[in-house]
């Protein structure tokens, strides 16, 4: 067996390195092939990442319930967890208990805290230690007048605080004194700052909640809000028994649908048919029911469930064509499609009931779909579909009007007028300049090709295109700060169009989330000196700031782990949510976990050394004394130890 065992492992190996290339459904039988010869040799943890691959339950269920190794099956459940798959089954199996618990994340918060104690980073940032304002020639100011405008300045520190602070359980500004910071700002701040300690108390379920309960009982609707939010964020990612964040955000379920980040990726019924309701309650206004149909979708991501697509598009029928024109009628494309992540051809029946939209709505949706279903699969005629759609030429309808309104002397109102209706109709095209980035952001040579085709795109592509373009260059590289792509984004961040300066802005944090990237952190303060008088983007500077250095480092937004052989499809769904809602810059006016972490299973000894690695990085032990259980030192790794291994005299 040891001689066959190379053969038979480059085989799977090259099984894997075929898929990018290959059409469906060989793609699958490719993966299928490899996982069959993987099996027979009981490396099951790689097993179990082709099955997720292929997303297929049953087969994740039968790899983890069969392996006969405890060890082995508890590195399985870390794997699990990491992608936020929870196996009720687990329940039944010896230590049951403890297999339930990893997979529900539910210690993730302790270990994050025990890698930045071994970093020596515990001690809680304030905003100006990143935004180091002592180095620039002149102080910004946030207004254009010179007065400084103390709202929006305070509301972009609450965010950056919360950024920077995410998950250490403490910062300066909200644990500290609350009350006191969050009436330093004004309604919609107030709910968002308030909301902001729910990344600084990320994954603390048990002590997170007891801090958010006091501005539950606020008198201030928006800092109410911003709680029940609080809430959904800590509980993001981690599985509870008592499901607290259910039992304190269901009575406000009509209202404040936060249930979508608290349980993203779940797909319980439960939660699902709490929500719903929202969608055909008539005193449900657009924006709830956009909002209520994102956490639907956020909920069942990648699950395809029958009784989420059929609400949503039920709502989008009875809705006319003048309410889908709304901003928030967006996300309710967005809901049907974050249950299609990953489906491909499966959305086929989805895809037919949106034909009975009106237009351009029906555009928009059923592009947004169908990249859904192709993201992360690098499927090049899919990528050549959209590069058609962008090479369209969008014209007004309304041009006689435009006519009637130039001759009324009313020539600028008349163009605005009609760049906010081209724009309207040429919405589906912006969704496909990000569905290129998405559908190939996880295979190298379809990324770079991507990279050449947004430069022609920049240069010849309509506006509503080359705005899109720089959210599409920020999902093509998630937190991982390449030299080609900071220059090209830091171009358009001085653009004298302020929609694509602000996207590129944003585009950069995304770009450099929690990296730390020195280069990007002094380009983003040049960028703070050259916004100082636009209040709008120099928010953004700022948010892109907090980006940078998400976690102190520690964190990351890529969606892809493992190595990069995996895509979380939560993550995934958050950043699409984010950078839609960034294509109509008057929505914006928003972890998964990334540090990573090699440490030894309790039953050995401990010799813990916490490791942060940047994209295309991998680890591996210094020596062989002991062996991991998982050839991917990444995340939570278990080891064994090498009963072969001979200590040198």
């Amino acid at each position: 067996m040891e001689k066959v065992c190379p053969i038979v492992f480059g085989a799977h190996k090259g099984h894997q390195s075929c898929v990018n290339y290959v059409p469906e459904p060989e793609d699958s039988i490719l993966l299928k092939t490899a996982l069959s010869i993987l099996r027979k040799f009981k490396r099951y943890p790689e097993a179990l990442r082709l099955a997720i691959r292929l997303n297929d339950m049953d087969l994740i269920t039968d790899i983890f319930t069969n392996c006969p190794d405890k060890h082995v099956q508890k590195q399985l459940a870390y794997m699990l967890g990491c992608q936020q798959i929870f196996l009720e089954s687990a329940e039944e199996l010896d230590d049951g208990e403890e297999l339930v618990e990893i997979m529900s994340n539910s210690q993730l918060n302790t270990h994050f805290l025990s890698l930045a104690r071994e970093l020596d980073i515990m001690d809680p940032k304030v905003p100006e230690d990143i935004y180091k304002s002592h180095l620039e020639n002149s102080r910004p100011t946030f207004g254009g007048t010179g007065q400084v405008d103390s709202a929006r300045q305070n509301l972009a520190s609450s965010f950056v605080n919360g950024l920077v602070n995410c998950g250490f359980g403490k910062d300066k500004l909200i644990t500290e004194d609350g009350n006191k910071w969050i009436y330093k700002n004004k309604e919609q701040g107030m709910l968002s700052t308030t909301a902001s300690l729910g990344l600084v108390l990320l994954w603390d379920v048990d002590g997170g909640l007891t801090q958010i309960d006091k501005y539950l009982y606020s008198s201030e609707d928006y800092i109410k809000a911003g709680a029940l939010l609080a809430c959904g964020i800590v509980n993001s990612g981690v599985r509870n028994e008592c499901d607290p964040a259910l039992a304190l955000l269901s009575d406000f379920v009509l209202h404040n649908n936060m249930l979508g980040l608290a349980y993203a990726g779940s797909n319980r019924e439960d939660v699902i048919s709490l929500i719903l309701p929202a969608l055909s309650d008539p005193k449900s206004t657009m924006e709830v029911i956009g909002v209520t149909a994102l956490s639907a979708g956020m909920i069942a991501v990648g699950s395809c469930n029958g009784e989420v697509t059929s609400t949503i598009l039920q709502t989008l029928m009875e809705k006319g064509a003048s309410e889908l024109k709304d901003t928030f009628a967006r996300f309710l494309a967005l809901g049907v499609d974050s249950h299609s992540v990953g489906k491909q051809e499966a959305v086929d029946a989805t895809l037919a009931t949106l034909d009975v939209l009106p237009e351009p709505f029906k555009l928009f949706a059923h592009t947004l779909v169908e990249v859904c279903a192709y993201a992360g699969t690098g499927n090049v005629l899919k990528i050549q579909h959209l590069l058609h759609i962008c090479s369209e030429h969008i014209e007004a309808k309304e041009k006689d009007e435009k006519e009637k309104d130039k001759k009324e002397g009313d020539k600028k109102d008349a163009d605005k007028k009609t760049e906010d209706t081209v724009e309207h109709l040429a919405a589906h095209q912006a969704a496909a300049v990000l569905g290129i980035a998405l559908i190939s952001m996880g295979e190298e040579i379809g990324s770079e090709m991507s990279l050449r085709s947004f430069g022609h795109l920049l240069r010849y592509g309509e506006p509503v295109i080359r705005r899109s373009v720089p959210l599409a260059l920020g999902l093509l590289s998630v937190s991982n700060p390449k030299l080609q792509i900071l220059d090209t984004l830091s171009k358009f961040s001085h653009d004298t169009d302020s929609d694509g300066a602000h996207n590129a802005i944003f585009a950069l944090g995304i770009v450099g989330a929690g990296t730390n990237n020195a280069r990007l952190a002094a380009m983003l303060r040049q960028l703070a000196q050259y916004h100082a008088k636009d209040p709008a983007n120099l928010f953004m500077v700022r948010l892109a700031q907090g980006l940078t250095h998400l976690g102190k480092g520690t964190l990351t937004l890529c969606p892809y782990h493992s190595d990069r052989q995996l895509l979380s499809q939560v993550s995934l769904a958050g950043l699409l949510a984010t950078t839609v809602a960034c294509l109509d810059v008057k929505t914006i006016r928003g972890c998964r976990r990334s540090s990573r972490q090699a440490e030894d299973d309790y039953r050995f000894p401990n010799t813990h050394t916490p490791v942060l690695l940047a994209y295309g990085e991998r680890a591996e032990l210094a020596t062989e004394e002991y062996l991991p259980l998982t050839p991917i030192v990444e995340g939570f790794v278990i080891l064994r130890k090498n009963p072969d291994f001979e200590q040198d005299a």
